[in-house]
């Protein structure tokens, strides 16, 4: 068999492998965990693209996040697929396999080592590390970015052999693709530069030739790299500005300098650990803020040892250096020295650095083996025995992410303090119905860290909705304790302060959460019902009106905008309100028996009868029964 026939064979068994290894996560659901905010409650993702999603999304910031191009993947997605999420999982495994094909491909390209370049594909392809990426549909950002950079990577592989502008320029754009999808990719001018040592060997080409002509060569592959370079700072600005607006950024005051470097080194150690042993692997690692003496001093000798040895063995070992190298520099922007939410690590994380390890496993464990014939004996064997370890504990990772209870139990199960996996299942709990569960859960989140706001927030919510408002009102009390700048409390707060009948004190609340955040149409909302309440009609029209307009798709808004015209005597316009409440929920009860309300007030009998009849037979026959008495319907 020749080679040609050799490529497309393991092309074909890539495909296969990560298929069946990934298979299972087709019949995995959404999570509670971003996939709400990104996907099932996201208005402008389920709109489709349109003029107005595409401005939207080069414009939105969410989970503080700026990248336009997943949010149009999604959009596509939904419009394919709806709620369906074996379809979402499904085109992150086939943007994956994208990723692992063309790896393979640019290593046998620029290598002409067909089986080291299949490895290093396979080990990519297959390593439970992927799973977080691939088998959480919120990641979509993750593997559309890694299939642009990998498409950027191949492209210069092409440019380089040529020097065509055309294949250049390919290569720019495709970078600037996978930046618009996800900014982990700007450490790729760095990646090239070690592709240029090696495999493509154009650092090694130049330094054998004479001084003035080798500075300009060299000089000349630099130059190369500026556009690159300057997509990379223009993308790390962009991505800087709207973490700090977010307020993502953990700032100095909270967490030091020098924790921060303990932390990067020990992560660096940790990742190496999962990439070697993969097991005890989880959605959220909890940041420890102390580490022994011990485990700081062996971390830096075996990465600072490493180093000095790929550097020695760099001129006879390159693809070592090169591999090193890569595996350092591409962890950099999410190290922790800039430090974004309170994972200490994630597995996503690895998905471009792991690359660097595979291509040192790829070329660097052959070299073990002096005679051919030992070595085709031992490695063949041995590499397909480790290959399907790894898909066998992969396949067993992606059940995990089945949906958000199995995550966060496994999660709990392999993770120590875990204050925001206790938070998070907590609230799915609640919303299972399983109240006192999540209470529990909630506790045990405030236990492990007493100074985190959120759980006190949403254990006052279960208070509030379970009519425990005294209770409610001590967590929301506790929480503008902690965050004074936090507007949920407020809101929640004043609804609670309403179901006990003081709408003045809830109305106070209204107010303050509106200084925090003026766009926010549920806090309009809620203190157009306050006002309601307190027989003040037109200043409850005025919030309605605001809340309408923040959201005009609230069908319950226009809803008690109509009731509200009812008490000022104005049946017309709040019929109007009803039909837009109707035209946006055909089975809003109250809507019906409001508008027929409204429809005997202006002495238009059959239609207010039609209409009340409607809310009787979707279940409300009250207000037909009143009706019936007064003797308007039959």
């Amino acid at each position: 068999m020749d080679k040609k026939k050799y490529t497309y064979l393991i092309l074909i068994l890539l495909i296969v492998a990560s298929a069946i290894t990934y298979g299972r996560i087709l019949s995995n659901g959404f999570l509670n965990y971003d996939d709400d905010e990104y996907i099932t409650e996201n208005s402008h993702v389920q709109s489709g693209i349109n003029p107005e999603s595409i401005k939207w999304a080069f414009s939105a910031v969410v989970c503080n996040n700026w990248h336009p191009l997943t949010w149009l993947s999604h959009m596509l997605d939904w419009r394919l697929f709806k709620d369906h999420a074996g379809g979402h999982h499904l085109i992150n495994l086939l943007l994956h396999i994208g990723s692992v094909l063309l790896l393979f491909l640019f290593l046998n390209r620029t290598t002409n080592n067909i089986w080291s370049a299949a490895f290093a594909a396979a080990l990519f392809a297959l390593h439970p590390l992927r799973v977080e990426s691939i088998a959480w549909a919120s990641e979509r950002k993750d593997v559309l970015s890694m299939f642009f950079g990998l498409a950027s990577i191949y492209a210069y592989a092409f440019y380089t052999e040529n020097y065509k502008l055309s294949q250049y320029f390919l290569c720019l754009s495709l970078f600037a693709l996978s930046l618009l999808a996800k900014p982990m990719l700007v450490t790729l001018p760095f990646i090239l530069l070690l592709l240029d040592y090696w495999p493509l060997g154009r650092w090694t080409k130049e330094l054998y030739r004479p001084v003035k002509s080798r500075g300009h060569l060299i000089r000349w592959l630099l130059w190369e790299k500026t556009p690159f370079l300057f997509l990379t700072i223009l993308s790390s600005i962009v991505t800087l500005w709207v973490q700090n607006k977010s307020g993502s950024v953990v700032p100095v005051s909270d967490l030091s300098f020098p924790t921060r470097v303990v932390n990067a080194i020990i992560s660096y150690f940790s990742y190496l650990g999962k990439i070697f042993w993969p097991v005890d692997l989880a959605v959220f690692y909890p940041y420890e803020h102390s580490f022994g003496f011990w485990q700081i001093m062996c971390s830096c000798f075996i990465l600072i040892g490493i180093t000095i040895i790929v550097i020695y063995a760099m001129k006879k070992l390159s693809f070592l250096f090169v591999g090193w190298f890569w595996y350092l520099g591409t962890l950099i922007p999410v190290i922790g020295l800039v430090q974004v939410g309170g994972q200490a690590m994630a597995d996503r994380y690895t998905y471009l650095p792991s690359i660097g390890i595979a291509v040192i496993l790829a070329w660097g464990i052959p070299l073990l083996f002096s005679h051919e014939d030992r070595r085709k004996k031992i490695l063949f064997p041995a590499a397909i025995t480790a290959l399907a370890i790894l898909a066998v504990l992969t396949s067993q990772q992606c059940g995990y992410w089945k949906n958000s209870i199995t995550l966060y139990n496994h999660t709990l199960q392999v993770t120590k303090n875990n204050a925001v996996v206790h938070n998070n299942l907590a609230f799915t709990l609640f919303a299972e119905g399983r109240i006192k569960e999540a209470i529990d859960h909630y506790n045990k989140a405030i236990s492990i860290n007493p100074h985190d706001a959120e759980p006190y927030n949403n254990r006052g919510t279960i208070y509030e909705k379970n009519g425990q408002y005294e209770l409610a009102i001590n967590d929301f009390n506790k929480v503008i304790s902690l965050r004074t700048d936090y507007i949920k409390p407020y809101n929640n707060r004043g609804n609670a302060y309403a179901k006990l009948g003081q709408y003045r004190r809830a109305i106070e609340d209204f107010n303050k959460a509106i200084v925090l955040k003026p766009d926010d149409a549920e806090v309009y909302y809620n203190r157009g019902i306050a006002y309601y309440n307190l027989g003040q009609y037109q200043r409850a029209i005025e919030d309605y009106n605001e809340a309408i307009r923040i959201t005009p798709s609230d069908s319950e808004t226009y809803n008690n905008r109509g009731a509200a015209y009812i008490k000022l005597g104005q049946s017309q316009r709040a019929s109007e309100n009803f039909n837009q409440a109707i035209k946006l929920k055909k089975d809003y009860i109250d809507a019906y028996n409001n508008r027929g309300i409204s429809y005997f007030n202006q002495g238009e009998k059959k239609l207010g009868c039609l209409d009340v009849q409607k809310a009787c037979e979707l279940g409300n026959c009250t207000t037909l029964a009143v009706a019936k008495g007064k003797g308007y319907c039959r």
